[in-house]
């Protein structure tokens, strides 16, 4: 029997794969794999009751708190970031393509799938995964080049069902939310405020701002307000206050790895206060040295994540120097929330880099740096008065 696993979302395109494999690459059994990592309640089971109906099996798994802990947390200690996007459905893909492939070798099956195109970054993501087992890769959408209109007139004839065509293309986790596609593929077009679900608009925040406390163990975040919290309910509970406040929008025109440019929008509101404030207090904590050096590792971090090559082992070379410097990087950072923005206003830690001896009132030989401050410069003196 030949035997597919299909990385599932309970969209059109991943929908439609499931009869495409079927009647196309001649499968016996298409498995539909969703991996919960934080998507809306309504979009799970909706997937849930769509694949049963489409498939020969349905396997949910709840992914969370892995997302969380082996994912997240290393996101946040590398200050993920790439361009500017906190790299939210980026680091998702990976932990979704190991789930599947972890679900095909235990049914013994033959190939794993995905439903992505030919034209953006998951593919990649995905197929750096699958490619790494024994498991023949199959990709319908970007293989027989279906056009949405193609998909629609397939999903019509096999009865696949969809209430209304949205207008946006929309991924969701813990982590962010993208939005993309319709009249936001124009770079000068305006983003509708009905894009937006997490985040209220800086005009619609309360006027009075929000104090809040978030404190860190060894780079990672552990308690909200002093009161300790899980990752999932921390991240959770920071989207909704930082929503509320009109935190972490992102409106930036994205380099692909293909190359391309693409005009994306993201919500993240943890994510900004989260990365902000382990920013923030790695400055306290880290050596001059390790912030410059670190700086440049986070950057490739970032870089890798968007590619999708956390099986590089680079990758884990980068998480062994970074765990190295989240050591000390112990304390509390405090934000204050008001109209869109998030701005530390204080942070505290045991392992703080920082000495009285720098106030003002405090009494000090400072004579003694005379001898320093009379060559500091000096080549620059030498350059100037030869040219002159």
């Amino acid at each position: 029997m030949k035997r597919v696993v299909l990385a599932y979302s309970g969209g059109l395109d991943t929908s439609v794969c499931i009869p495409v494999l079927r009647e196309h690459y001649g499968y016996d059994e298409v498995i539909a794999v969703l991996v919960d990592v934080g998507q809306p309640e309504l979009d799970i089971k909706e997937g849930v009751d769509r694949a049963k109906k489409l498939a020969d099996a349905v396997t949910l798994i709840d992914a969370r708190d892995e997302f969380v802990r082996d994912y997240l947390f290393p996101l946040i200690k590398a200050n993920g970031d790439y361009e500017g996007y906190v790299l939210g459905t980026a680091i998702a893909r990976p932990l979704i393509a190991k789930k599947v492939v972890e679900v095909a070798q235990n049914r013994d099956a033959e190939a794993v799938a995905h439903g992505c195109t030919g034209k953006g970054n998951d593919q990649l993501r995905f197929d750096a995964i699958f490619r790494a087992t024994n498991l023949a890769v199959v990709a319908p959408v970007r293989e027989l080049s279906l056009t949405r209109e193609e998909e629609h007139v397939y999903a019509a004839k096999h009865n696949i069902a969809f209430e209304s065509e949205k207008r946006w293309s929309i991924d969701e986790n813990l982590w962010s939310r993208s939005i993309e596609g319709s009249e936001l593929e124009d770079p000068a077009a305006h983003p509708p405020e009905e894009i937006y679900k997490w985040t209220v608009s800086q005009d619609a925040a309360p006027d009075k701002p929000e104090l809040l406390q978030i404190g860190f163990e060894h780079g990672v975040p552990v308690t909200l307000n002093e009161e300790r919290m899980d990752g999932v309910s921390l991240i959770t509970t920071l989207n909704e206050l930082g929503g509320t406040h009109g935190i972490g929008r992102t409106d930036i025109i994205e380099d692909r790895v293909l190359g391309f440019k693409a005009r994306e929008n993201y919500e993240h509101p943890a994510a900004t206060m989260l990365l902000k404030a382990h920013r923030d207090l790695e400055g306290l904590v880290l050596t001059r040295n390790e912030l410059r050096f670190k700086a440049a590792v986070d950057q490739a971090w970032g870089e890798l994540v968007y590619q999708g090559l956390l099986m590089d082992p680079l990758y884990d070379d980068l998480n062994a120097f970074i765990n190295q410097t989240q050591k000390p990087v112990t304390g509390t950072v405090h934000l204050k929330l008001s109209k869109g923005l998030a701005r530390v206003v204080g942070r505290a830690s045991p392992n703080a880099l920082y000495s009285p001896a720098v106030s003002f009132d405090a009494k000090a030989e400072t004579r003694i740096v005379e001898g320093f401050s009379v060559y500091h410069g000096f080549q620059s003196r030498m350059i100037r008065r030869s040219c002159e």
